[in-house]
């Protein structure tokens, strides 16, 4: 609402955080709800139709995050790298079409793991060990063969969080070695490492347990780690994303006390 409502703030870094503030509220509110019901009530259960659904968005809003925090990265490298062709190379077409690719890639990546999980047959417990419905839990209930979803998960899935977090890491090893070369005063360098050292340890948060979770075996001890480990990426680093990126951030704050 800030960035759409204030003129100075109309520009590619502010038109990604609003993208990233609009994830974060969806991405949150697929699982926590229905955590909090399930906490509250005696009786937990989700429909089949429900289970499905959780799963697509959450890997629908968690991918298309991934994705967006790359996007960020390479936003802030062009700013700092490259400031004299920051406006051409980072247009509002460019910025616009980068944004709207992270988002249906998003969907169709996660379209694409909840069609393969509703096509499997369930015919054993249909207790999920899990606080929320994910391809892994549902797949240690699954009757049938379920290598092809297991190497969807592992490799797709796997590509794209290992994918978005190297470009991401290029983004900013490449921030922080121009700034060691090209910045004179320790005080600027200072305050520029800062940011991106902040900037990167939201994305380390984000991308370290995602790849944990998806790419390493499940087994039956391995589930009660993964629950633990899904609070980081489902429930904390929503919370620290408009803390570390917006909060932190002079502009926005000017734009906040203006509204107020």
């Amino acid at each position: 609402m800030v960035v759409t409502s204030d003129p100075r703030l109309h520009s590619p870094m502010y038109f990604f955080l609003g993208n990233l503030s609009c994830l974060d509220i969806c991405y949150s509110t697929v699982t926590l709800p229905k955590m909090l019901e399930n906490f509250l009530s005696t009786h937990k259960a989700i429909s089949f139709l429900g289970c499905i659904s959780q799963l697509h968005f959450f890997h629908f809003l968690g991918s298309t995050e991934s994705m967006l925090l790359a996007v960020m990265g390479f936003d802030r490298f062009v700013a700092i790298c490259k400031p004299l062709h920051y406006t051409l190379i980072m247009n509002h077409q460019v910025c616009l079409q980068m944004a709207v690719t992270a988002w249906i890639f998003g969907f169709f990546h996660a379209l694409l793991h909840s069609v393969m999980t509703s096509r499997l047959n369930f015919c054993g417990s249909n207790h999920i060990h899990h606080f929320f419905c994910d391809v892994k839990p549902l797949l240690e209930l699954a009757c049938g063969n379920t290598e092809l979803n297991e190497w969807l998960l592992n490799t797709v899935t796997g590509a794209i969080a290992m994918g978005s977090f190297f470009l991401t890491f290029l983004s900013y090893f490449y921030i922080i070695i121009y700034l060691f070369f090209k910045t004179h005063s320790c005080s600027m360098l200072h305050k520029a490492l800062s940011t991106c050292v902040s900037h990167f340890m939201v994305v380390v948060l984000f991308f370290v347990p995602v790849v944990f979770v998806y790419i390493h075996p499940a087994s039956s001890s391995s589930m009660d780690q993964d629950q633990i480990i899904a609070i980081m990426y489902s429930v904390v680093t929503p919370i620290l994303n408009p803390l570390i990126y917006t909060l932190r951030n002079k502009e926005v704050k000017g734009a906040l006390r203006r509204r107020m």
